[in-house]
């Protein structure tokens, strides 16, 4: 086994919340290694240590990359037709790794029959780290709050098949924050599922007021029909199972799978999360 690396590790940090992670872990005095493709990529931070590796399917780099680990953030694969079987892969190789527990981002109201596509590979995900003997913790987040501008069109439209569904999205550095807190104690929340949430529950047409109040322009809200949501998007060349992620997205919200607002943000951080608009002041 590997005593000379941390045995926390840390996967997604050239990406935009393991780097969250991983900045504030580094600031808070905590040793980690960086589980990564180009080790080049990987940022510099102290008590750091790059380790290469081959991607979530390759089982012996990864099995060899978590030697030592007890402890492991496994931030979600990106968006892939097999993420699920990259999931599988990682799990199971972790487990044969030794790894103790694993803190892994999910999202809100993962389920097997849930309406967002790629909420249903987060369930069977977690069933996987359930059935594979490591402890776990889910961080089960509520869409990124960051993203909301960059639904914007060109012609100052967000358009989607929200309806008058709310959502309680939540920012990135909320969640990396709480990220933190559960990987400095983790036996402190083995078996544990949160729910990242912002601190409000909004429409798609109160986002796009928001927007247009804090960045002096103007932004509405088009509901669409599904049929016309499938039809906008294919100005994008993208594979079907991509079309169905990005429609779901919207049809999840109005059937209200994102609407639960709880307070564990706050609970794991002892600060409140962000609002829309408050993170747009920031900007």
């Amino acid at each position: 086994m590997n005593t000379e690396l941390p045995t926390l590790a840390v996967t997604g940090s050239t990406g935009g919340l393991g780097g969250r992670v991983a900045t504030l872990l580094a600031a808070a005095g905590v040793g980690q290694r960086l589980l990564v493709r180009d080790p080049s990529r990987a940022p510099t931070l102290d008590g750091a240590v790059p380790v290469p590796f081959a991607g979530y399917g390759d089982h012996d780099s990864v099995v060899a990359a978590l030697d030592g680990v007890t402890t492991l953030f496994m931030v979600s694969a990106a968006e892939d037709a097999d993420r699920l079987g990259l999931h599988f892969a990682f799990v199971d190789a972790a487990a044969e790794a030794g790894v103790r527990h694993v803190v892994y981002t999910s999202f809100a109201g993962a389920a097997a029959d849930c309406t967002f596509t790629l909420g249903r590979d987060h369930f069977h995900t977690e069933e996987r780290i359930k059935d594979s003997g490591m402890d776990w913790t889910f961080l089960r987040d509520n869409l990124y709050l960051d993203f909301f501008p960059y639904l914007v069109g060109e012609d100052g439209v967000i358009r989607g098949p929200a309806g008058d569904g709310v959502v309680a999205a939540v920012t990135r550095d909320d969640i990396a924050a709480s990220a933190v807190a559960v990987l400095t104690e983790p036996g402190a929340h083995v078996g544990s599922t949160y729910v990242m949430t912002g601190p409000e529950a909004i429409t798609m047409s109160q986002v796009a007021e928001t927007i247009a109040h804090v960045q002096g322009r103007e932004v509405t809200f088009h509901d669409e029909t599904v049929e016309e949501a499938y039809e906008s998007r294919k100005r994008w060349e993208a594979p079907d199972w991509q079309y169905d992620a990005w429609v779901s997205t919207y049809t999840a919200v109005a059937a209200g799978e994102m609407a639960e607002v709880t307070d564990d943000v706050l609970r794991l951080t002892a600060r409140q999360p962000m609002t829309l608009a408050e993170y747009l002041a920031r900007q």
